[in-house]
């Protein structure tokens, strides 16, 4: 069942012609409104589905800068700011906290693993710091465990995503922006060879640009253009506990366990590093993108053979603009969590931390995660198609990163200097 999101409505009427069309309701599609609605350009945003009713809205809530890729460490500096003054820039509770985030560290070999990373990023003036056995204590109380130590930053912090994606997307409509839900874009027209038009299943828009932030879908759409785009679906489980009085503020998670105070008072309950993969046709076309990954992460991943298996493998893979598409016959992506991964994962953070020993959980959820070979984001121009834009294959680190991804994405298309080097994020290091 997936988790309760605020409604959006949508707006009435579809207009006949704007400046950019954002296809994709989740946390980028609507921080890339908003800013764009900020500088004056005419936008409208379709959602096939509801605002954030997909991964936007079942993700973690944690903002992080710790432990980032550090080719991603610049957006999430610029997105941690954003999310600091998120609740006045929007108007609305986003539920964002700066309580800090903490890693957890079981051995010396598993400590010593962060410290490449610590290393890289002090030249973005991160605020982590590597602690002892006895600062572990003070930092998360009320563990049972000795840890070997922890990567602490302080200012990191988490937001509600139920919340956070609604909020946006209503800024991004008093900013001017159409938001229009259950509005599945079919395709794109061209004209000299640049975007003229997108296809809706309600009608045509005229526009200049377009902008895909559809998340696990995106892969899709790009292949009915002829753009390949290489992500892979991975599934992850997320359960969230009934309010718990008197436990603590700060998120943390170690190598098997993940927990974030909520702001109903209960806590979001992950096991980390336990994500399922399903053997789908992509995955055989993928396999010289992904298998390096695979190979480093097995860990971290379990294969299996599933539901999803048999739908991709009937999905149809193109269709004409006045087709039905896939995106109006699945509106919403709601996938059943894997129970026993949760049940791990609450067994282990109750044994590593009494306070959470009678914790239930109130409700579970699954959630698809689009992803990279290299688990970093496309953000930028196809050169291939000149007006077209992508921001997808944010590899579970999208709704942190989502208000800087935004804002990036929003100067790519204006013309403007971009907030960070947009370099690393380019689809053609693919290809």
């Amino acid at each position: 069942m997936a988790p309760r999101v605020e409604p959006v409505e949508s707006d009435e009427g579809l207009p006949a012609r704007t400046d950019v069309v954002v296809i994709g309701g989740g946390i980028i599609g609507v921080s890339t409104a908003l800013f764009l609605a900020r500088r004056g350009i005419p936008t409208v945003l379709c959602e096939k589905g509801g605002i954030a009713a997909e991964q936007s809205g079942r993700n973690w809530g944690w903002c992080r800068t710790m432990g980032r890729d550090v080719r991603e460490l610049p957006l999430a500096v610029e997105s941690l700011r954003l999310w600091r003054q998120m609740n006045a820039l929007v108007g609305a509770e986003t539920g964002f906290r700066e309580a800090g985030i903490v890693y957890l560290c079981g051995t010396p070999a598993e400590l010593a693993t962060h410290d490449g990373w610590l290393a890289a990023a002090r030249q973005f003036q991160v605020a982590s710091r590597r602690l002892g056995p006895e600062e572990v204590e003070q930092a998360v109380p009320g563990s049972a465990v000795r840890w070997a130590g922890a990567v602490q930053t302080p200012n990191d912090g988490r937001a509600e995503p139920g919340l956070a994606g609604p909020a946006i997307a209503a800024a991004a409509r008093r900013a001017g922006a159409t938001i229009l839900t259950r509005c599945a874009v079919r395709g794109v027209e061209t004209r000299g060879g640049r975007i003229d038009a997108v296809v809706t299943e309600r009608g045509r828009i005229a526009c200049t640009a377009v902008v895909l932030a559809g998340g696990a879908w995106s892969r899709l759409f790009c292949g009915n253009l002829g753009i390949a785009l290489p992500t892979l679906k991975i599934l992850g489980s997320v359960g969230r506990t009934a309010p718990l009085p008197g436990g603590p503020e700060v998120t943390a998670g170690a190598a098997n366990f993940g927990f974030r105070k909520r702001l109903d008072g209960g806590y979001t309950i992950v096991q980390r590093n336990a994500n399922v993969a399903e053997i789908v046709p992509d995955s055989f076309r993928l396999f010289r993108h992904f298998a390096p990954s695979w190979l480093r992460n097995r860990h971290e991943l379990r294969l299996r053979v599933g539901r999803r298996t048999i739908a991709e493998a009937r999905l149809p893979r193109r269709w004409t603009l006045d087709q039905l598409t896939p995106f109006e016959t699945v509106r919403v992506l709601d996938p059943a969590p894997v129970p026993k991964i949760l049940e791990e994962g609450r067994r282990l953070l109750a044994r590593a931390f009494p306070f959470f020993r009678d914790a239930v959980f109130a409700e579970r959820w699954g959630g698809l995660i689009d992803v990279t070979p290299d688990a970093v984001p496309v953000i930028g121009p196809v050169a291939a198609l000149p007006g077209f834009f992508i921001a997808s294959g944010f590899s579970g680190h999208g709704f942190g990163i989502g208000p800087g991804a935004g804002r990036l994405m929003a100067e790519l298309v204006a013309g403007d200097t971009p907030v960070v080097d947009p370099t690393p994020f380019r689809l053609e290091r693919f290809h």
